[in-house]
Formats: structure tokens, C-alpha cells, sequence
């Protein structure tokens, strides 16, 4: 085994074969959701936009959040009959209502953007995300992800391109190089039926 593998610590082969074949006749969403639960991460599915505030409207109560972070003007709309204060600049400190771009299936992540995000790190927001998205966003793999991006905007790509695949908090890192720098949220994903 070469020094850079020993190092960056690369998947054996065996291991990656398993995977795949464990998840290989299974459709894209259904891969996506057992990756992302695998990961600790809490998933609603949702048939209709009233489902979605029903959902939403349970989340916000199970966890006695009085006031939610949201600056998407079209999920504000899906607040309006939800008893809760909304803070429409990002808010650090409160739970983050937020859409995404992407939901990527092969390691059960959600990318976002500065479309999201603006100028700020996932590692600087709240611990708590609560995330809007629809069956249409799923892709297979990261590649396909930012191939998406590119192809969508254009000529204007959107920077602060990041991705959460840790969905337990008190996890503990392991890969060296992101020590100190987790992107790991308690993270509710609304998915809705689209297509």
C-alpha cells in the first residue's frame, strides 16, 4: 500500500464493492434515504405542500423552538400558518429552515450554496437544520451534483459549495484533515414528492 492510501486513509477495494452491491438494484431515492438515515440523519416524506407544514409544524414543536432562521422568501410561505416567530437574516443561534441543491445518493448528503448559506461555513450556523427538498434534486454521485450546478446557473455558479453528511452532533471526526472543522447538524429533511 502506497504512503499517500496509508495516509489519506482510502477505502479497501472489498469494502467498496460491498457497498455498491449492497445498494445496486435499489432505485436512486431509496439509496439516498438508507445512506442518509445510516448517517443518523431524520427523514419525512412528503406527498403534498399541506403534508410538508404538517411535518415542518410537528419538527418545530418536538423541539420547543419558539423562533426558526429562514431567508428563502418561498419557504417563508410554508411558515405563514405555523405558530413561530421567523428571522429572515441568517441567525447563527436559531434552528435554520434552508433549501439545498442537492441530495446525493451515494453517500446520503445534502450540498448547498451560497444560494443557501450566503457567505457563511456550514460550521458557523446552527446545530439544528431543518431542510426543504424535492425528489427531483436527487443525484447519484457528487460529480453529477456540481454537473447540476454548473448546467443550472450558468455562467453565474454559485460559490460556498458545501456538503453535510454527518447528521449526528456529538460525533467524533475522524478523518484528519477536516479536525476541527465538522459540518456534522441535527438535520430534519422535508422531502417532497415532485416528480
Amino acid at each position: 500500500m502506497s504512503f499517500f492510501k496509508k495516509l489519506f486513509n482510502t477505502p479497501k477495494q472489498k469494502e467498496t464493492l460491498e457497498d455498491s452491491s449492497e445498494f445496486k438494484d435499489l432505485p436512486i431515492d431509496q439509496i439516498f434515504v438508507k445512506k442518509f438515515i445510516k448517517n443518523k440523519g431524520k427523514f419525512l416524506y412528503c406527498t403534498s405542500l399541506e403534508e410538508v407544514t404538517v411535518n415542518l409544524s410537528k419538527i418545530i414543536q418536538e423541539n420547543s423552538w419558539k423562533t426558526i432562521s429562514c431567508n428563502d422568501y418561498d419557504l417563508l410561505k410554508l411558515l405563514k400558518g405555523i405558530k413561530v416567530e421567523t428571522a429572515e437574516k441568517i441567525n447563527i443561534t436559531l434552528p435554520f429552515f434552508l433549501s439545498c441543491e442537492h441530495l446525493i445518493a451515494e453517500n446520503g448528503s445534502i450540498l448547498f450554496s451560497s444560494n443557501q448559506l450566503k457567505e457563511h461555513k456550514i460550521a458557523e450556523l446552527s446545530e439544528n437544520f431543518i431542510v426543504y427538498a424535492t425528489t427531483s434534486q436527487l443525484v447519484n454521485t457528487k460529480g453529477e451534483s456540481l454537473t447540476g450546478i454548473k448546467s443550472r446557473y450558468k455562467g453565474n455558479i454559485p460559490s460556498n459549495i458545501s456538503a453535510i453528511n454527518n447528521f449526528n452532533i456529538d460525533a467524533i471526526e475522524e478523518d484528519f484533515m477536516s479536525y476541527g472543522n465538522t459540518n456534522s447538524k441535527n438535520l430534519y429533511l422535508l422531502l417532497f414528492e415532485d416528480l
